[in-house]
């Protein structure tokens, strides 16, 4: 054999181990040791951030949901989340915003629907209603809200469920979630979870 295929067989073989021993390390043992990190010491998050109910799943604090009847009309009773291009609304298989530009006449008509619906909804002047509530986030899917638009909607929720206006502001103003960080984007409210804690008010 001469010294150029010895030359090239030997590369082939350096080549071949370094697949071999990358895609150990890479494909099997550090996804295994990733899993089993979140696994024990963030067992909850590891499995999506699941919140249940009397045994029951109700949903994920890291992907929101609509709370509108069969129809799509919202519910009066709840908070509602912000809106979702994503499919039908909140489809986490269709995950992403409409695309539209600013100046784009189908999102401007879509924003003066919303403004119109949430101004009906929550019986109050169009000017004050919050950006969140006629915008929807990049992914679609997003749990939050602000605390602008959770308490603007606490004089219709309180009304609904026959509860005194202070003590529905008062649940919202305590599930208000700081900056992450500190320092990073700005306070939310999780709707989900927040109506959660709406219902056992109920009880």
């Amino acid at each position: 054999m001469s010294t150029t295929n010895r030359g090239s067989w030997r590369q082939y073989a350096v080549a071949i181990r370094a697949m071999i021993v990358l895609t150990i390390v890479l494909g099997v043992m550090y996804p295994l040791a990733i899993t089993v990190l979140g696994q024990v010491a963030l067992p909850s998050q590891a499995h999506g951030s699941l919140i249940e109910r009397n045994g029951q799943v109700v949903g994920s604090s890291l992907i929101g949901q609509s709370f509108t009847d069969p129809d799509g009309t919202a519910l009066p009773q709840w908070f509602q989340s912000r809106p979702s291009a994503a499919g039908k609304g909140y489809e986490a298989g269709a995950s992403g915003g409409s695309n539209y530009g600013p100046e784009n006449p189908d999102l401007l008509k879509a924003i003066a629907q919303r403004k119109k619906a949430v101004s009906q909804l929550d019986r109050t002047d169009p000017g004050r209603i919050p950006v969140d509530a006629l915008t929807a986030s990049a992914s679609g899917l997003d749990p939050h809200i602000s605390p602008a638009y959770a308490l603007e909607q606490v004089r219709r929720v309180a009304r609904a469920h026959g509860l005194d206006e202070a003590t529905v502001r008062t649940l919202v103003e305590s599930r208000i979630q700081g900056r992450d960080l500190g320092y990073l984007g700005e306070s939310t409210v999780n709707v989900l979870e927040l109506n959660l804690a709406l219902a056992e008010l109920d009880h």
